[in-house]
């Protein structure tokens, strides 16, 4: 039996946790990225097909390359942010196969069946992978920004030519300014999202 997380654990990953826009100037060390995706890439998908990409645009030079793609009223968010995560998902994830499940070589034939089987696989467990490195994000003592609006086939173009990434969205990280967050947005309560049959 593992025990459950103490209620700060919890707190800092979902009860206090906010989507950021705005960021203090303060720096994300390149050791913690590598930290953040150490523990990602453990989180579990199918057939442990990891088809999660991340580019982590750090430098002004990079941060003007991506500012084209970006809808007007995600620029500032961006050009602000220590880090944004370009999170993607590479739609030949299965040619590492043999390496990410050596135990059964027919594995990359589940997944290069057709473009809808990989994107369906690639999309879906590279989302779910997201959905880790957010989670893993805050648990190094980091705030995130996830956001869409930008144009991701100029993201594309820009940063992933030649290969066979495709973008999913962006991940600001940094340390966020809580003096510029608006009150939390209700939820859904359990009884109308969910059931137990």
């Amino acid at each position: 039996m593992h025990p459950i997380l103490d209620q700060s654990a919890l707190n800092q990953l979902f009860e206090d946790a906010r989507t950021y826009y705005a960021w203090q100037d303060k720096p994300v060390g390149d050791e913690l990225l590598h930290k953040i995706y150490n523990s990602v890439r453990n989180g579990p998908t199918s057939g442990n097909c990891s088809p999660m990409r991340i580019v982590f645009v750090k430098s002004k030079e990079a941060k003007e390359k991506l500012r084209p793609a970006l809808d007007e009223f995600n620029v500032t968010k961006v050009m602000t942010a220590p880090v944004t995560a370009i999170i993607g998902y590479d739609m030949r994830f299965y040619e590492k196969m043999p390496f990410l499940f050596p135990h059964d070589l027919s594995a990359r034939s589940w997944f290069d069946k057709d473009e809808q089987t990989t994107f369906i696989n690639g999309f879906r467990n590279g989302t779910l992978q997201a959905g880790y490195f957010i989670m893993a994000a805050r648990a190094y003592g980091l705030d995130c920004g996830p956001m869409s609006g930008f144009n991701n086939a100029k993201v594309d173009e820009l940063f992933f030519s030649g290969t066979a990434i495709k973008s999913n969205f962006l991940c600001n990280l940094g340390h966020g300014d809580g003096s510029r967050l608006f009150p939390r947005s209700p939820r859904l309560p359990f009884e109308e999202a969910c059931s137990i049959v």
